[in-house]
């Protein structure tokens, strides 16, 4: 878990324009974009009307439960405590909304999750009462009864609501953005405005060339569609080709930081596997690194788990620091600048294994692994990996997490980003002291496309658990790790 990519292979092409060759800056400053990352508040759809639709839905339903409740017995069941049951459980069960696309979803769209999960909260308020008190089970009478009356409230609630924000929009449309080849993207422009039912308005082409296209705006630099980004109240972006993804790579980021939702709109030709569509072109959805939900708790784990780890290792790396002190001299701790998430820089914590002559040495020299000039013990440190235990500490700062890519140098982050694609969008997560790449044995000198690769994929599919599936793969690694 040390040096983390490797020199170029030959026969790599350069990545397109716009890739930074500066300095690594945060991500709204890539390419040299400085879009507000703080602009009023977007028309976003508040939950609270779909919650209240559910929940009178379920009082609606709950109204055929007094017969249930009422009939005489020893132990009647309390009216309360089944419509209680009866709300929490439609309420944890609520369809999300079945067709998020740029447009505004449809009740038909949400109407088979709706009628569905409704069964099931009944099916399970039933088997409830029958365990409870089975001379008070529900009847299958009332059960049909209670389920329709339930779905057919929560469809007319739903349906209320999304009317009226389909109104809304048809008032005041959504403006986007298309970005991708003039052409295309002024095809693509031209549908959305002869369908304004569509309630999303494009109002500029982002391109590199105008080539003669007639038809919207065609913004060719930064400050145009700056401009045009703040002047319009721009909240959706659309591509139209899919190396749109790696050739503006920059420009979505910095869109992405500054509010705006990112759709990919297949327009040349039919696609696969994708359920939304917008006047029959079929989208979507593009996550460039946004938050999701788990950030929070993917923070939570690196805090104990580091500082867990801090405590038990504490003795370990006492000794360490003692011997690396007696053998190799004051010096103990090397730190380094590396970059981290949207590019900012931090200082890594190791312990020293290797002198460099000079700081151009220490700030360019790829790999040290074979250098006879370490010591015994420094080659030990580097094979089982006990050199990186001090970056527990930058997990527990918040500099870097447990799980993510492998931060570098600033050298070797613009070298790179310059010549392998998807390499500079591996910082739009936070850095890891392992991560995917490095349990399928991308370590020391392997391949920097193959790293960037695995990087990407486990910021696209990021999960907790697999985090926890990567810790304890590294674990197993370690103990038969042959170091870098």
């Amino acid at each position: 878990m040390t040096a983390e990519t490797t020199v170029p292979s030959s026969g790599t092409q350069p990545w397109a324009s716009g890739i930074p060759h500066g300095p690594v800056r945060p991500a709204r400053h890539i390419g040299g974009l400085r879009f507000p990352s703080r602009r009023p508040p977007a028309r976003s759809d508040s939950p609270l009307p779909l919650l209240a639709a559910d929940l009178l839905a379920a009082m609606a339903g709950a109204a055929v439960l007094a017969e249930a409740a009422g009939r005489p017995g020893p132990a009647a069941t309390p009216t309360t405590a089944l419509v209680a049951a009866l709300v929490v459980g439609a309420l944890l069960l609520r369809p999300r909304s079945a067709r998020p696309g740029p447009g505004a979803p449809g009740v038909l769209d949400e109407l088979p999750a709706l009628c569905g999960r409704t069964a099931v909260t009944w099916l399970g308020l039933a088997a409830l009462l029958a365990a409870y008190d089975p001379a008070r089970a529900l009847t299958a009478r009332t059960l049909l009864l209670g389920w329709a009356l339930h779905a057919a409230a929560a469809g007319a609630g739903r349906g209320a609501v999304h009317w009226r924000r389909r109104v809304a929009l048809r008032r005041r449309p959504r403006t986007a953005l298309v970005v991708g080849p003039a052409a295309t993207a002024q095809r693509v422009a031209a549908a959305l405005l002869r369908h304004p039912g569509c309630r999303v308005r494009p109002v500029g082409v982002v391109a590199d060339h105008a080539e003669g296209a007639a038809g919207l705006p065609v913004l060719t630099t930064g400050e145009e569609v700056e401009r045009a980004l703040i002047r319009n109240g721009v909240r959706v972006v659309l591509t139209v080709h899919p190396a749109v993804r790696t050739a503006k790579a920059p420009l979505l980021r910095a869109l992405a930081a500054s509010g705006c939702a990112l759709w990919e709109v297949e327009a040349e030709c039919p696609a696969y596997e994708m359920r939304d569509q917008l006047v029959g072109f079929a989208v979507r959805r593009l996550d460039p690194g946004a938050r999701r939900p788990g950030a929070v708790g993917k923070r939570l784990l690196d805090v104990v788990v580091s500082g867990t780890l801090l405590v038990l290792v504490s003795p370990v790396l006492l000794v360490c620091a003692t011997v690396l002190r007696l053998t190799d001299g004051p010096g103990v701790v090397f730190r380094q600048e590396r970059v981290g998430k949207d590019g900012r820089p931090f200082t890594m914590l190791k312990f020293r294994t290797h002198r460099p002559a000079d700081e151009q040495e220490a700030a360019t020299r790829w790999s040290v692994a074979g250098d006879q000039r370490m010591s015994p013990f420094c080659r030990v440190l580097r094979q089982t990996s006990m050199d990186e235990l001090l970056q527990l500490w930058n997990v527990f700062r918040g500099d870097m997490s447990l799980v993510g890519p492998r931060p570098e140098r600033p050298h070797f982050v613009a070298q790179f980003s310059r010549i392998h694609p998807g390499y500079a969008a591996r910082h739009r997560m936070r850095t890891g002291i392992t991560g995917l790449a490095q349990v399928n044995g991308l370590r020391g000198d392997t391949s920097i496309e193959d790293r960037a690769r695995f990087d990407n994929a486990y910021i696209d599919n990021w999960s907790l658990w697999q985090d926890f599936r990567i810790l304890l793969r590294t674990a197993a690694a370690v103990v038969r790790s042959t170091g870098s």
